[in-house]
């Protein structure tokens, strides 16, 4: 277990160290002059060479990645054009919304369609089995910005349960936090538990028509026993793997549902950021994100060895 978990960890920072090259050469590549958009066009040639070298952008290409990844590791990303906050700090406080979103719905989204796609496996081409696939295939197929309004119509406008615009912080009062997450969470929720519907009976078909799963059947082990203590834990590796996939995408992509409710998350803070153009919030936002996504699917791997100390061998 522990040379499972150090290889997996070694694997990890080469690919953080491309995941920031990429960010630092994607970034150069955008047109336009950030030092000239932080002071404007008023400013005079001696007040842009004198931030250049301030920002350290007259050095060549390979010492301005490496002071960049430095400051980075260090935890300093810059400060933003448009205000001027450092951007660690504001990337971290938008974060914790988006987090909260996605976190709540993978795992209700998880605890429904886990149990749901096992009882389709079991009842494979029965009643049951097409309810649930057809409902798992009619929420994936819905787009998320689309059942957000009309969960905001339904839920917000005509019913007035719930709150249409704005946001409070959950720091602040944490009833009326909660009610502004809501319905971003339900939306997400209904999403997801359509691709983890799906993902989980496929597994679980795969290990039903194993071997092993027939000799527990003919030793009249009890059908729930077999679909708990066999089916269960062999099925779902897949489906954690996918799991950790889905949070590092909404992590990064949940800038539209972040507009239609809007909150002031992560996502629509690298919206504003590239509207505004301002190079180093979209970097930070870019090489923050990537970073999560690592990270999080560095925690599933070292999940694995949980569900099957196979794993732990290879």
């Amino acid at each position: 277990m522990p040379a499972y978990l150090l290889r997996r960890i070694a694997m990890a920072i080469p690919t953080l160290l491309l995941v920031s090259v990429a960010v630092f050469l994607l970034m150069r590549l955008i047109p336009g002059d950030p030092v000239q958009l932080m002071l404007g066009d008023s400013a005079d040639p001696a007040q842009i060479d004198a931030m250049r070298r301030r920002m350290g952008l007259d050095l060549a290409l390979p010492a301005q990645y490496l002071l960049w990844l430095r400051n980075a590791v260090g935890g300093d990303l810059g400060v933003t054009i448009t205000n001027g906050q450092p951007v660690f700090p504001l990337i971290l406080e938008r974060f914790q919304i988006s987090a909260v979103i996605v976190l709540a719905a993978v795992a209700i989204a998880a605890l429904i369609a886990v149990p749901a796609g096992l009882v389709a496996a079991w009842r494979k081409d029965g009643p049951l089995d097409l309810a649930i696939v057809g409902a798992a295939t009619l929420m994936l197929s819905v787009p998320s910005f689309w059942l957000g309004l009309l969960l905001l119509l339904f839920f917000g406008q005509h019913l007035q349960w719930l709150p249409v615009v704005g946001y409070v912080p959950m720091s602040e009062n944490l009833s009326q936090g909660l009610l502004y997450v809501i319905l971003p969470i339900a939306t997400l929720t209904l999403i997801e538990t359509g691709v983890l519907t799906r993902m989980s009976r496929a597994s679980a078909i795969e290990i039903l028509r194993l071997e092993y799963v027939t000799h527990a059947r003919a030793k009249g082990v009890p059908e729930s026993q077999v679909l708990r203590r066999h089916v269960l834990p062999n099925a779902f590796n897949p489906t954690l793997t996918l799991i950790g996939l889905m949070l590092g995408h909404l992590l990064s992509g949940i800038a539209v549902l972040e507009t239609v409710f809007t909150l002031p998350g992560l996502g629509r803070l690298m919206v504003d950021a590239i509207f505004a153009r301002d190079y180093p919030a979209l970097q930070g936002c870019l090489l923050f994100t990537a970073f999560i996504y690592v990270v999080i699917n560095l925690i599933v791997d070292m999940c694995y060895p949980l569900f099957d100390p196979r794993v732990t061998a290879q």
